[in-house]
């Protein structure tokens, strides 16, 4: 009766601690779960450790600023700085080595020779439209394609010319390597242009917004996301240069904002670019900033400038 009694006892134990190991388990894999849900997906990012250089387009520079902090804040171990200087820089560096992404508001064909930029891959992570923009205190809200063309190659000088008061019309560029520049003059001129003199060039986006705004006269060109009231965006050939217009392609000047690496990226970099493509970034900095995303666009444009529908 007594080894009944024990036999009875030790197989009630057995039992009972199989189902805690098994609760244990469960337990485990739900808390594991929970942190690839809070590292977007990555098991091992919380254990995410190196450093990542940025370099290029002032234009993409917010978004990728905005979102690398957030990474970092996700990822201790991981240092990430973005710099500015342009696309064809950003491009140049990172065809280099000497960056681990390049960001650029063209294609890397259009900027590099075909051997460096096939060794390039490309990470599209929104769209960035460009406008024109003038001191508040010029009295112009439209200027077609003749007339920028025309402002922008030195035969337009006075803004009495298209339609504005009897003033000096002061040009602020961005240098030859920007792709803002690249994409200003390919959608909104059609052509490149020279650097006139008396002319202003600035390596910043931001710094060509604080000239214009500033500036008696001045005229330049900036991402939207940079716009604010110090600045007076004016029409394109009568459109408004909003949203809804570029995604349904009636607004033209507008471009991929790409990350390129060399070759597939390492795991920290391919985090990171998986991040810049995740709904936390897509859905909040992308807009917030004035980007489009890409999925939000109803056209798509190719490496001629071709748009379809």
């Amino acid at each position: 009766m007594k080894k009944s009694l024990m036999l009875v006892l030790t197989l009630i134990l057995t039992f009972t601690l199989a189902a805690c190991g098994q609760s244990n388990t469960s337990s485990n894999k739900s808390n594991e779960g929970s942190q690839e849900g809070t590292n977007g997906g990555n098991a091992a990012a919380s254990e995410l450790s190196g450093s990542i250089l940025a370099v290029g387009s002032s234009a993409l520079q917010p978004l990728v600023d905005q979102a690398s902090k957030k990474f970092m804040d996700l990822n201790p171990k991981v240092s990430i700085q973005v710099q500015g200087g342009g696309s064809g820089t950003g491009l140049t560096q990172v065809s280099g080595g000497q960056a681990d992404i390049g960001n650029s508001d063209v294609f890397a064909e259009e900027k590099l020779d075909a051997g460096p930029a096939a060794e390039l891959v490309d990470h599209q992570v929104a769209v960035v439209a460009m406008a024109a923009v003038i001191n508040p205190d010029v009295n112009v809200d439209n200027l077609t394609k003749d007339q920028l063309v025309k402002i922008f190659t030195g035969e337009v000088k006075n803004w009495s010319e298209v339609g504005g008061p009897d003033q000096a019309i002061q040009i602020v560029n961005r240098p030859a390597s920007s792709g803002t520049r690249a994409t200003f003059e390919k959608y909104a001129l059609g052509t490149k242009t020279d650097d006139l003199e008396g002319s202003i060039q600035e390596d910043s986006s931001g710094t060509v917004k604080k000239l214009v705004g500033e500036t008696p006269g001045a005229i330049g060109y900036l991402a939207l996301s940079y716009l604010d009231d110090s600045v007076k965006v004016v029409k394109y050939d009568g459109v408004e240069a909003t949203e809804e217009n570029v995604a349904n392609g009636t607004y033209p000047v507008w471009a991929y904002e790409h990350m390129y690496t060399k070759g597939e990226p390492n795991d920290v970099v391919k985090a990171f670019l998986e991040f810049m493509a995740s709904d936390e970034v897509q859905n909040k900095d992308v807009v917030e900033l004035g980007y489009i995303p890409v999925s939000k666009m109803e056209v798509t444009r190719d490496l001629d400038g071709n748009i379809t529908k």
